[in-house]
């Protein structure tokens, strides 16, 4: 092993002293380096408040819309300018007429809803938790989903008349689907695990249901819910464009009638306005009755 000299003159080098049992002791300690904390990417960027990015897309449509209404590409025959129709809102509110005409559509939707709800969850409950009432029921209503019920306007007239009732069928029939579907899911789609865990506490049949297999179904119920009043909203504008005296459908008939694209606008946005509130309202019991279910929020 060869040994190396420090040349003369230069100072000694720090040698490492040995103790009796042969471990090296080091004779100094060098200070310990500053560090600096790690900052996520994320938290470096400069923050833009959620909802200023959230209505940017809307405001740049508005504006664009403005500039061809303005410049004469979109001429008042083919759509109004959003001028023109903030306008004639505030006639229609002034006049009790808008808000008639919500009124009643609301009405038509919450029976519907409430019907489509009761019908459809209790199928995906008795189709979900037993296998006999899979068998009885999951087949007919699989046939009926493929059914179109726009289709079916014409046969509930027949049999309702043309008053109330057939406009809540319409509704009822295309709520009672998609939140089947999804309950259903939701039921069959509890680990396993978390059963035997269950029957393994002790827990009855009605305890499993009650304390495992409901909670976990409900994400799915209330995605569900969600697809259900986007589809409520869509039978509504069948149901009332036929044989309808009021409603927000029936103020889009006259509107047809006398080729006003302004009240024609005004009515849709009121329909996405009223659809887009009811999606709120769900998005808010989610997050209230999920608070312990934390999923991924996005970057």
């Amino acid at each position: 092993m060869s040994i190396s000299h420090a040349p003369p003159g230069s100072p000694a080098p720090d040698i490492p002293e040995t103790s009796s049992q042969g471990a090296v002791e080091p004779t100094s300690t060098a200070p310990a380096p500053d560090l600096e904390p790690i900052v996520p990417t994320s938290s470096r960027r400069t923050r833009v408040p959620r909802w200023l990015r959230r209505t940017t897309g809307p405001v740049l449509l508005l504006a664009l819309w403005q500039l061809l209404s303005s410049t004469g590409v979109l001429t008042a025959d083919v759509l109004a300018s959003p001028g023109r129709i903030a306008q004639v809102a505030g006639d229609l509110v002034a006049d009790g007429s808008l808000t008639s005409a919500m009124t009643t559509s609301l009405q038509r939707v919450a029976g519907g809803l409430l019907l489509g709800t009761l019908i459809g969850t209790g199928l995906a409950l008795v189709s979900g938790l037993f296998r006999v009432g899979e068998d009885v029921v999951d087949a007919p209503v699989q046939m009926l989903r493929t059914v179109p019920f726009v289709g079916l306007i014409p046969l509930f007239i027949i049999w309702f008349g043309i008053g109330e009732a057939p406009k809540i069928a319409i509704i009822t029939l295309g709520v009672t689907f998609p939140l089947y579907l999804n309950v259903y899911a939701g039921i069959r789609g509890v680990d396993a695990q978390l059963i035997e865990a269950g029957e393994s506490l002790g827990l009855s049949r009605w305890g499993l249901v009650r304390h495992v297999i409901l909670p976990g179904a409900l994400p799915g119920a209330l995605t569900g819910l969600r697809y259900s009043l986007g589809i409520a909203w869509l039978a509504l504008v069948f149901a009332e464009q036929v044989n309808a005296d009021s409603g927000i459908g029936f103020l889009m008939v006259q509107a047809r009638d006398f080729l006003r694209t302004d009240v024609i606008v005004v009515c849709l946005i009121v329909y996405a306005f009223l659809g887009l509130l009811a999606d709120f309202v769900v998005r808010s019991l989610e997050r209230l009755l999920l608070q312990w279910r934390p999923t991924f929020t996005g970057r």
